[in-house]
């Protein structure tokens, strides 16, 4: 275990330096534009993308860890035909949603002036073909962590990261909000580069596409297919925030961005840290029958994440404002827009256990090779209880409402993924 927790340490300062320059890209958006429809625009037209990314991404690369421990047949045409696969799915998504870019824009983002819409058009553009690379970025970090090369798949995330900002930084001057496009781009194809040539040099396996049909990609899409969906209904979470914070003051959006990302850095820093070693080992020793060792995980994960968010979400909540002025406020980010994000971020602080505990959880559902049912409680979590609660709160709370809605909604979501899992496996 000391092992797993050195691992864990390395990830964490990896992953700790590479989140720094992802939320040092709000902070400098906020620096720039503050809480205005330019900030609303950047915020709007990386959702989707970002929705593809994580969702598409992450749904594929697990089920194909899982079946990559499970499968019979030759490992190296797993890979090649696992491959083609996740390269063929993000095309044809990212091709789609590219295709009918003004209905799809329309359809989530209401209310929009045509000078907005075009500006998020724009955006949306430039950003949509970088899924592509990220989906296939987070498959190429999968296969490199299920054979212990941990460190070149968080670096890819910090290449990321820094390049995404560099990028946008260097060209605002010129392209001003659409150099966030181009950044997301090129920041997008620097880490597909770069992971590729850590598998290269590694020598692992080819990458060499083969497009046969057999019963290990089969299995794939069944294991994945409940995954993408369960993944979806989280991710939908920062989907409804949009919805809703359109129909709101302008910078609403904005607002609820920054607040939203400032409560998820600790947050993310630790559940990527703890999940990116635990998962790989979970779906071996799941697939050895050790279920002691299993449950020894769980316990272990989850004290770490309590130890670690629990202190975090006490300082977040008591000193929202002093962190909010320290973060933010500078240049374009003024009073009023520290006024709108202090109270948004003070309540979100609270998700931050719940959140990251469900997706811990969630790792142990899929090892079990029980994917259906975090996907009916997020579904009730994110479209029913969440949904429920902001409309409930919206009148008397305001944009307040939303951020009440994440936590209420994800703490009854621990709740039943907890005790289900206590239920069923003694976990």
């Amino acid at each position: 275990m000391s092992k797993m927790l050195k691992i864990i340490g390395a990830v964490a300062v990896i992953n700790i330096v590479a989140r720094l320059f992802g939320f040092l890209r709000e902070v400098v958006i906020g620096n720039q534009y503050g809480t205005t429809n330019y900030a609303d625009a950047i915020a709007m037209a990386y959702t989707i993308p970002n929705f593809i990314y994580l969702v598409v991404g992450g749904g594929l690369t697990t089920a194909f860890i899982s079946v990559y421990h499970s499968t019979q047949s030759d490992k190296a045409l797993y890979v090649r035909k696992s491959f083609a696969t996740v390269l063929v799915a993000a095309v044809a998504i990212t091709a789609v949603l590219m295709v009918f870019t003004n209905p799809l824009l329309n359809l989530i983002f209401t209310d929009l002036t045509d000078k907005e819409f075009a500006l998020t058009r724009n955006l949306f553009l430039w950003m949509m073909p970088s899924s592509i690379i990220l989906v296939l970025s987070t498959w190429m970090s999968g296969l490199l962590n299920i054979n212990g090369k941990f460190n070149l798949s968080s670096l890819s995330v910090l290449l990321y990261n820094a390049s995404f900002l560099g990028i946008a930084v260097l060209l605002t001057g010129y392209f001003g909000p659409e150099s966030y496009g181009i950044g997301a781009l090129f920041g997008a194809l620097l880490m597909g580069v770069f992971l590729y040539g850590g598998l290269r040099k590694s020598r692992l396996y080819s990458l060499k596409p083969s497009f046969t049909m057999s019963d290990d990609v089969k299995r794939l899409w069944v294991i994945a297919l409940p995954i993408l969906f369960g993944g979806a209904s989280l991710q939908f979470y920062f989907i409804i925030h949009r919805i809703v914070a359109a129909g709101l003051e302008e910078g609403t959006i904005a607002a609820v961005n920054y607040a939203s990302k400032l409560t998820s850095f600790p947050q993310a820093i630790m559940m990527t840290a703890v999940t990116t070693v635990i998962y790989p080992l979970l779906s071996k020793k799941e697939g050895e029958g050790d279920s002691e060792t299993v449950r020894a995980l769980y316990k272990k994960g989850m004290l770490y994440l309590g130890a670690l968010l629990v202190p975090a979400t006490a300082i977040a909540y008591f000193f929202a404002e002093p962190i909010v002025r320290l973060v933010f406020e500078r240049g374009e980010f003024g009073e009023a827009s520290v006024l709108l994000t202090v109270p948004i971020f003070r309540v979100f602080t609270l998700s931050m256990f719940f959140l990251a505990a469900n997706t811990y959880i969630t790792r142990f559902y899929y090892a079990k090779g029980n994917s259906m049912a975090p996907v009916i409680f997020s579904l009730i979590s994110v479209f029913g209880i969440n949904i429920a609660v902001i409309y409930a709160m919206m009148e008397e709370f305001g944009a307040s409402a939303i951020a009440y809605g994440t936590v209420i909604s994800a703490a009854l979501n621990f709740v039943m993924l907890a005790v289900y899992a206590r239920v069923k496996w003694k976990l």
